[in-house]
């Protein structure tokens, strides 16, 4: 075997191996997710609407959701959460991160607790406009940020 025959099989499986591997990170585990009616923020039980989501098993923090809910319905809940959204795949097309955490930073949206320790060390967070416009995710708990 010469070193070109080499240099070209090498460069193929590096090709091949990212390619499988972006699949993997960006595709693979995640599983679409629709048509849930309600989700529970604190003690209630919350309608909502047009529910478009994604979610994994081989994470906690990989669920992502797109809904419209009825802001009067979050009123007299506890706020005092810090909201940060973690980034979706590109082709989950209305969770717009950098889009929710401005609004978030500039009050045109309110970030919500909706459960504490979720999974363990994760809490889900939900953060409501006031057109009834709600995105959900999962974080980490103040106490694993540090």
């Amino acid at each position: 075997m010469n070193g070109k025959t080499f240099g070209i099989g090498f460069v193929a499986f590096a090709v091949i191996f990212g390619a499988g591997l972006y699949y993997a990170l960006v595709y693979a585990y995640y599983e679409k997710v629709d048509g849930i009616s309600e989700i529970t923020v604190q003690d209630r039980t919350i309608a909502v609407a047009d529910y478009e989501g994604i979610d994994a098993t081989s994470s906690g923090l990989k669920l992502r959701g797109c809904f419209s809910v009825e802001p009067a319905d979050f009123e007299g809940l506890a706020l005092g959460v810090n909201a940060v959204p973690l980034s979706a795949p590109s082709w989950f097309d209305c969770f717009d991160v950098a889009r929710i955490q401005q609004d978030i930073d500039a009050g045109k949206a309110i970030g919500y607790l909706a459960t504490e320790n979720e999974k363990d060390g994760i809490d889900r967070v939900v953060a409501v406009y006031p057109d009834g416009r709600a995105f959900q995710w999962r974080q980490l708990n103040e106490k694993y940020q540090e």
